[in-house]
């Protein structure tokens, strides 16, 4: 049997999102639990763990954020086939080959089969890399990577009964899933990614609390320092400050970036509404003579056409030259 787990804030919001994902992909026999959330995302994530320990008969435990919606019915089933290796300890829809930190988007994104809606600025949706089957990269691949996005994770039985979150890294919100995946390659067991379709309901503010971001990036840094690709140098802690800071600084302008592009694609939207509106064709001529009036020449009325928002969320950051959004996380 699979078990569903969610840690809940909000209980609109679960019932909106987690929990008609939970109905929709279940099996007769599959188990939802739902925790009230005991205030880090690391405490109640191992409360939730205990609870699917305790029933001693889980094949494999999903745990989503409340604002993550499963959508494909066959979602048991793909996690049942990833979890097939008994060597993988952890699943995922999105993940990434190249770790270095927390920033996991920043390593090589190989999955991640979700996609990002906002309320903001009228509402909307950001595919990430693999999330329309017509359009996934030649490089894109399912399997074995070194850190998934915490939004989603199913947990094998050795998971359930060997890895818990790391509750002494603080109060914070932020880098439970890198470790996590941190710990199941420390014990030799490998994480994946799956085809798991999920959409998770978000808003457009990508990190919430930046100091607690960069001080759990440093935390973890520090922590897994032996096992990461960096040099072992006395400055390393200042390295590592800067480069959180770079990291949350960057994935910043990407989610400011996406706040611009979405303002002036409502304005567009609703200049397209009005120059289409029958008062205003109604009313061109008007216009047409009083630009004539004031010595003009006649302009020709334009109604504007709104390009489509870039595919590809994960694992690209924002620059001056290009549309490069940058992760959700």
């Amino acid at each position: 049997m699979i078990a569903f787990g969610c840690a809940i804030t909000d209980d609109q919001l679960y019932e909106r999102c987690a929990l008609k994902g939970f109905r929709l992909a279940a099996e007769p026999d599959t188990a939802i639990i739902g925790l009230a959330s005991s205030g880090t995302v690391f405490r109640s994530y191992n409360m939730l763990l205990d609870q699917a320990q305790a029933r001693g008969d889980l094949e494999a435990f999903v745990i989503l954020h409340q604002d993550a919606e499963i959508v494909d019915p066959g979602f048991v089933g793909n996690v049942r086939e990833a979890l097939s290796d008994p060597d993988v300890a952890l699943v995922g829809c999105a993940g990434a080959r190249d770790v270095r930190s927390i920033a996991w988007w920043e390593g090589s994104v190989t999955w991640a089969s979700f996609t990002h809606r906002y309320e903001e600025y009228g509402g909307g949706e950001i595919p990430a890399l693999t999330w329309y089957p017509e359009k996934i990269p030649v490089y894109a691949e399912t399997g074995e990577v070194d850190s998934i996005d915490g939004f989603v994770m199913a947990f094998s039985p050795w998971a359930i009964e060997n890895l818990r979150f790391d509750e002494s890294i603080g109060g914070h919100l932020h880098g439970y899933d890198f470790d996590i995946c941190m710990q199941a390659k420390a014990a030799g067991k490998k994480i994946v990614t799956a085809d798991l379709r999920v959409v998770h309901h978000h808003s457009l503010v990508l990190i919430s609390g930046t100091d607690a971001w960069i001080d759990t990036h440093v935390r973890l840094a520090e922590k897994w320092h032996d096992q990461l690709p960096v040099t072992t140098l006395d400055w390393r802690r200042r390295a590592r400050l800067a480069e959180a800071e770079a990291a949350a600084t960057r994935l910043g302008h990407g989610a400011g970036e996406l706040v611009w592009e979405k303002r002036m694609e409502m304005a567009e939207r609703e200049l397209e509404r009005i120059q289409n509106s029958l008062s205003w064709r109604v009313t061109a001529p008007l216009r047409w003579v009083a630009h004539l009036l004031r010595g003009g020449r006649p302009a020709r009325e334009r109604v504007v056409e709104v390009d489509p928002m870039p595919s590809g969320l994960v694992g690209r950051t924002a620059t001056p030259d290009a549309e490069q959004p940058a992760a959700d996380r």
